[in-house]
């Protein structure tokens, strides 16, 4: 059995302790919520960092609320609570279907939507849901904190923008009325990582598309989205026409990788599948169907 490499641990109790122990400990020191990536990655000695900041016990970076037009989730706020919650479905259902596909129930109710955020796997559901809705991450530092879009909050596989001595604490959802929104996945089995995923919002009024979101995952899609496909849709008829033509384009702006999940091709075809019928259910629920 794989055992991590000795480190230092030390439980924060405020967001503010979290960041005094982070900056105590230097680059070396990582934030553990659930842990479920990167306990994993310390027992293959691939991550070995020099101390473990436990963040369990913040109750700031817990609960679900609204504020204003926005939807602010805690960092803390595990998989299942964004299963459950009310506030979620209500606004998007995209929260509930993508939830019940992410792995099973044990990952569900340790893992943190704050940790998938920061993990930026480039297979993560959760990345294309937030790119779709146009959210954001609240990351704080002993100087204060900024609100970063989640279309630009990750650099690559495995990085982000979150910097030494930093902690995402809130991820933020706008509300958008009249909305419909979506989830599809191919996976190789029940709670495996997507060969391919699409997510997607839709906003219709009088017949037209007003507003509409795309992400992506695991189809090499650049900040898991598809911005060409939306603006190529905002303004037309809701159309299967239109959505057909906007999944194609969406298709042909990734870039998916052969691997033990299928061939680049056939990640591509899935990327349109996905995509269309996304993007068809969500400007139905739009529209009341």
């Amino acid at each position: 059995m794989q055992t991590p490499a000795p480190v230092e641990y030390a439980k924060a109790t405020s967001v503010a302790d979290a960041i005094a122990l982070l900056e105590k400990y230097g680059e070396d020191a990582r934030i553990i919520a659930g842990g479920h990536s990167l306990i994993p990655m310390m027992r293959l000695r691939i991550a070995r960092p020099e101390a473990l900041i436990d963040i369990n016990d913040v109750a700031e970076l817990k609960g679900i609320s609204i504020e204003g037009n926005e939807i602010v989730i805690g960092a803390m706020v595990r998989h299942a609570e964004v299963l459950s919650s009310p506030v979620l479905f209500e606004h998007y259902s995209i929260f509930r279907e993508a939830e019940k596909l992410i792995a099973d129930p044990v990952v569900r109710n340790r893992g943190t939507i704050g940790g998938s955020m920061c993990q930026a796997d480039p297979s993560e559901d959760l990345s294309a849901v937030g790119s779709a809705l146009g959210g954001s991450v609240v990351v704080q530092n002993s100087s204060g904190s900024r609100t970063i879009a989640l279309r630009d909050f990750h650099e690559g596989p495995y990085e982000t923008k979150v910097g030494d001595g930093e902690i995402l604490t809130q991820v933020r959802f706008p509300i958008r009325p009249g909305n419909g929104s979506a989830y599809e996945k191919v996976e190789r089995r029940v709670g495996d990582w997507p060969v391919a995923s699409a997510g997607t919002f839709v906003v219709v009024k009088d017949g037209v598309v007003s507003d509409c979101g795309i992400g992506l995952t695991a189809v090499g899609a650049s900040h898991f989205c598809a911005p060409a496909a939306e603006q190529y849709l905002i303004g037309k008829p809701a159309s299967e026409e239109n959505f057909a033509a906007a999944a194609q384009i969406a298709a042909d702006s990734c870039s998916p990788n052969s691997d033990q999940r299928g061939p680049a091709d056939y990640k591509k075809h899935l990327c349109h599948e996905l995509t269309l019928r996304a993007l068809r259910r969500s400007a139905q629920a739009s529209q009341g169907a």
